[in-house]
């Protein structure tokens, strides 16, 4: 996993967020089901706690934040402003920072849960677990959009090459459904 690959996955995510917000953000039913609000706020705390976590800060606040936001609207507008945040931090780590491992808070309970212990990831490992991480919940959200009514958007990895690699479309989705 090179640095200039994960940024392109960040990118891609960051493009695939943005599609399947404007299909949310436009249907009513969407906007008002606690159970799609559910499924974004764990999407995008965990997007928000690891760049906390990379730079040694701390990602309670954000999870807390987030846990209160209680509709849509708000918590679209929480988490956009995330992506230029983790672009940033992306493109000053090399690959040498990349290597180094990096110690999540939560592993300790995850470990004592499990009964077993961890190995440590990567930097780059983590980078990649949240771009995988983000792609499992974009399925059930986009799940839960279709059982409401909605539309889900086609955001594969394969999509955004087939598309030319598009930028995120966040222009388009500011004020839907607002």
């Amino acid at each position: 996993m090179t640095p200039e690959h994960l940024r392109d996955l960040f990118r891609y995510t960051e493009w695939a967020d943005a599609e399947v917000w404007r299909a949310v953000l436009v249907h009513d039913a969407a906007r008002a089901d606690a159970k799609l609000r559910g499924l974004l706020v764990h999407l995008h705390m965990v997007q928000r706690g690891f760049p906390l976590v990379w730079q040694n800060g701390a990602w309670e606040p954000a999870m807390r934040k987030a846990s209160s936001i209680d509709n849509v609207v708000d918590l679209h507008n929480w988490v956009q402003p995330y992506y230029a945040e983790a672009h940033r931090f992306l493109e000053s780590v090399d690959a040498a920072t990349m290597a180094t491992g990096v110690t999540m808070p939560w592993v300790e309970s995850y470990q004592a849960q499990l009964g077993r212990t961890f190995s440590t990831p990567t930097l780059a490992e983590t980078i990649f677990q949240v771009t995988s991480h983000s792609t499992y919940h974009r399925g059930q959200v986009n799940a839960r959009l279709r059982e409401v009514g909605g539309e889900p958007p086609l955001v594969d990895y394969i999509a955004w090459i087939w598309f030319g690699r598009p930028e995120p479309a966040w222009s388009e989705v500011m004020g839907v459904g607002q």
